[in-house]
């Protein structure tokens, strides 16, 4: 305390009294660092008083006197004024920070309750984005992903479904995807490779099937948007394209305002697939027993990025599909 340290060893005469009934001594007084020293002429420590409990005992007036603490009979008279002075200086010091006793703990208070904050900012409306998806019944998926489905007609127009081309299509997908929970869908134009959407739905870009010689290609992107499914709930997915407004009005109300299918159906299309883990994308090819390397070459013509996938390729016993399918499904937006 800069105050205290200006008046250290500062000594002045003074009155003292033990208690009521003892006779007044006169004393020499010294202020410490944390005390005031009571002693006698000849150096004889009295009694030593700590600086944040002294209390004066009669303010504006003189002589000043003081008393160690709320219960003590103790009375300490001084007339000095240097020392009165120095003793006021440094109780209204000492005061002043009792003021603030909790000043730290405030600003600790407040840096948690911001760092609380933040956390909540960040983690809460994922929270409620998770928790919501999951509640949502697949019956509900379905038809949020149907509706989705027929929104994106305003931007791709409506899927491609000559005759041959579908029945080539639901081969494929009863090859890749046995458990029937899966439906492919051709979209003419704006997709840039693939989509998913809740229910089950695959969209699949008209390039993959009109742009290369062999279905293992298309098959390769169709895997790598299974293991992005995978990945994530496609329902919480676009929840958080939407935002929470939207995942909390379903929650609410059980249903997806117009507008916000409209928006959700625009950003799917809009959405650029992100890379999926070479690994995962291996181990899901090798459970379709579907060969890697032509999608890594149509990932990277030159096969420097895809490395992996290339090496980790296995031939296939059996086509993914016979030459005349492939050839309809290339033809399915043909009308």
């Amino acid at each position: 305390m800069t105050v205290l340290a200006k008046y250290q060893r500062l000594e002045a005469e003074g009155i003292w009294r033990p208690n009521q009934k003892s006779q007044r001594i006169d004393v020499i007084v010294s202020i410490g660092k944390a005390t005031i020293t009571i002693s006698t002429a000849n150096g004889l420590a009295l009694a030593h008083w700590s600086l944040p409990a002294i209390q004066r005992l009669n303010p504006d007036e003189t002589p000043a006197l003081y008393r160690p603490g709320e219960d003590s009979e103790e009375v300490l008279e001084l007339l000095d004024d240097e020392m009165v002075t120095a003793v006021e200086k440094v109780l209204r010091a000492i005061e002043r920070g009792q003021k603030h006793p909790g000043r730290l703990r405030t600003l600790i208070t407040i840096g948690i309750a911001i760092l609380v904050i933040g956390v909540a900012i960040w983690w809460l409306p994922n929270a409620i984005i998770r928790h919501t998806a999951s509640l949502v019944p697949e019956a509900a998926r379905s038809s949020i992903g149907a509706t989705l489905l027929s929104e994106m007609d305003r931007v791709t127009g409506a899927p491609c479904d000559a005759p041959a081309g579908e029945r080539a299509l639901r081969r494929l997908e009863e090859r890749l995807f046995p458990d029937l929970a899966t439906k492919l869908v051709v979209l003419p134009s704006a997709l840039t490779e693939t989509g998913h959407l809740p229910g089950g739905a695959i969209m699949i870009s008209h390039k993959l099937v009109e742009d290369y010689e062999t279905p293992e290609v298309l098959a390769g992107f169709l895997l790598a948007e299974d293991v992005r499914r995978n990945q994530k709930d496609p329902l919480a997915r676009l929840l958080n394209g939407a935002g929470l407004r939207a995942a909390l009005t379903l929650l609410s109300q059980g249903r997806l305002p117009e507008n916000t299918l409209k928006r959700m159906a625009e950003w799917v299309v809009a959405r650029v697939p992100e890379k999926v883990p070479d690994d995962a994308l291996i181990a899901r090819m090798k459970v379709a027993n579907v060969p890697s390397k032509p999608y890594a070459f149509a990932r990277d013509i030159a096969g420097e990025g895809t490395r992996d996938l290339i090496e980790a390729s296995v031939e296939s016993e059996a086509p993914m599909l016979e030459d005349g399918d492939w050839i309809a499904l290339q033809r399915i937006c043909e009308d």
